[in-house]
């Protein structure tokens, strides 16, 4: 009986002993301790992580990078990190007031489930638990929602809610969006004041741009168009491109324009012109195009791309290798017409790399145009479509800056008239600050029949000029490359608002960029 006696009192030690070894998680002393309860003692993380588990499974869908979150919190059993850390002092509250006021950014607050953190927040802090078993799916739907809200507001705050590539036609450009490297150090933030504050965009062209937001959305019926146009560029604005640099240069394609940025100081701004817009109902039309495979039928597209690059070197006096696209559509053609036409402008004639000595005897009839054998180039010199200036750099359209011979298209006030490529209206202003040095400006000058800076250089032009006049042995003119200045960026841009001294200039959406932008956008707002 004594032993029977002896084994229960030592099995019951036994239990009480568990207990004292039983602590009760952060979580529950941080409550207990801010509502001097101590009903969140008896916190229990076994039976709260079943909870936990099963709101997150019934909640996946309706999440933002649930593959991100479920690695978070299956990692160490983290199960209330953000509640423990942030409710307390405030800053889950924060939280939800920067989420309900990004109308501001052109957003809808319920994208971020505002009014569902609200809600939680005020069930948790009014207090009115019967058991602890009740305090779990609050904590829980609080925790998870808290982590998918905040993850989703750095994204769309701080990197833009789409993905330019997969909206934009020809846009080549990098961004960067945030990897589950960047999700989770978001998520193991220590201070989320800071890291909320340090989200929105400081540029101040976008202060300027959401202020006017704010102004318009007074009356949202009446300036609907202009709400629009404000929203998609702000969303331009978030969009995180590396490698532009200090110094670069800028081809904004609606404002027709080249501006040239040293550490935002503006060094030159000139006029170019760009790529024609693509013909109206080009979808419908590649499609039956790709059908019949005809060129007859194949839609026009010579929008220029929005791209960034470095410039790498100058030819001056370039030739000009025609893309296949414009000698099946205007030099066959020209070629049709005038039999004369391509030695009357300087063209030379290709076929499988040897140049065709008379083209002018060419039975053009005998080929169909989709599939010339031909390869053409235009000679530099006089009459050349790219002038005397090809400004150059790396990019997988074959798109580059160039001189023109045909100045008047800088007079008109739509200049999207060109095959893709940007014709520039100052290219010796922008050879000149683009080469090395003066002594390699000098020397660009005079192939270009312009007398040198130095003055030093005067009977070296003079030999030249002499050189080019002589009637005896013919001169031919060829081109010359010259290197430029070291990390000079290239950002072939798009944008149709801005702020600029304080003022906002607006354009026309000469591509229905902004259309694609804004459709993209449209669920978000």
């Amino acid at each position: 009986m004594k032993k029977v006696f002896y084994l229960l009192l030592s099995f019951s030690i036994f239990l009480s002993a568990c207990n004292w070894f039983k602590t009760t998680p952060e979580v529950g002393l941080v409550l207990s301790k801010h509502f001097k309860d101590k009903l969140y003692k008896d916190f229990d993380t076994a039976a709260y992580n079943v909870v936990f588990n099963r709101h997150f499974d019934s909640l996946k869908l309706k999440l933002s990078n649930p593959k991100v979150l479920g690695k978070y919190y299956a990692d160490n059993e983290r199960r209330t990190d953000l509640v423990t850390r942030f409710y307390v002092n405030g800053e889950l509250d924060t939280l939800k007031n920067y989420i309900s006021r990004s109308a501001a950014h052109g957003f809808n607050p319920q994208i971020f489930n505002c009014a569902v953190l609200e809600q939680l927040l005020a069930q948790l802090s009014a207090h009115q638990f019967k058991s602890i078993s009740d305090v779990y799916p609050v904590i829980a739907d609080l925790e998870i929602y808290s982590a998918s809200s905040l993850l989703k507001y750095d994204t769309f705050i701080g990197y833009g809610s789409i993905i330019p590539k997969r909206v934009l036609n020809r846009y080549n450009v990098t961004t960067l969006r945030p990897d589950s490297a960047s999700m989770l150090k978001v998520l193991e933030s220590k201070d989320l004041l800071q890291l909320l504050a340090a989200i929105q965009p400081a540029g101040e062209n976008y202060k300027i741009l959401q202020q006017e937001l704010a102004n318009l959305k007074r009356d949202p019926s009446a300036n609907a168009a202009t709400i629009k146009t404000i929203e998609v560029n702000m969303e331009r604005l978030r969009w995180k491109i590396p490698g532009i640099g200090e110094e670069y240069v800028e081809v904004n394609i609606p404002d027709f324009s080249l501006t040239w940025f040293n550490h935002q100081d503006t060094v030159t701004h000139m006029k170019v012109c760009v790529g024609g817009r693509r013909e109206k109902e080009y979808e419908e039309k590649m499609k039956i195009f790709l059908k019949t495979h005809s060129l007859d039928d194949k839609p026009r597209n010579h929008q220029t791309p929005i791209l960034l690059s470095k410039f790498n070197s100058i030819q001056v006096n370039p030739v000009w290798n025609i893309p296949v696209s414009i000698a099946q559509s205007e030099i066959y053609y020209q070629a049709l017409r005038d039999p004369y036409y391509l030695s009357n402008n300087n063209m030379r004639v290709y076929y499988k790399g040897q140049l065709i000595a008379d083209p002018d005897t060419i039975q053009w009839r005998k080929y169909p145009r989709e599939h010339l054998p031909f390869q053409f180039k235009q000679g530099s010199g006089e009459g050349n479509a790219l002038g005397k200036f090809k400004f150059i750099f790396d990019n997988g359209s074959s798109i580059y800056l160039h001189d023109t011979n045909n100045k008047s298209a800088f007079m008109r006030d739509s200049r999207a008239i060109s095959h893709g490529c940007v014709r520039v209206e100052r290219p010796l202003e922008f050879a000149e600050k683009l080469v090395d040095d003066k002594y390699q400006y000098d020397q660009l000058r005079m192939e270009v029949n312009l007398p040198p800076i130095d003055t030093t250089k005067m009977e070296v032009y003079k030999k030249r000029l002499a050189k080019k006049a002589d009637t005896v042995n013919i001169y031919q003119v060829k081109p010359k490359w010259f290197g430029t200045k070291k990390n000079v960026s290239i950002f072939i841009n798009y944008k149709t608002a801005w702020a600029e001294n304080g003022k906002i200039e607006y354009r026309n959406d000469v591509y229905d960029l902004d259309e694609a932008i804004f459709n993209a956008m449209k669920k978000f707002r």
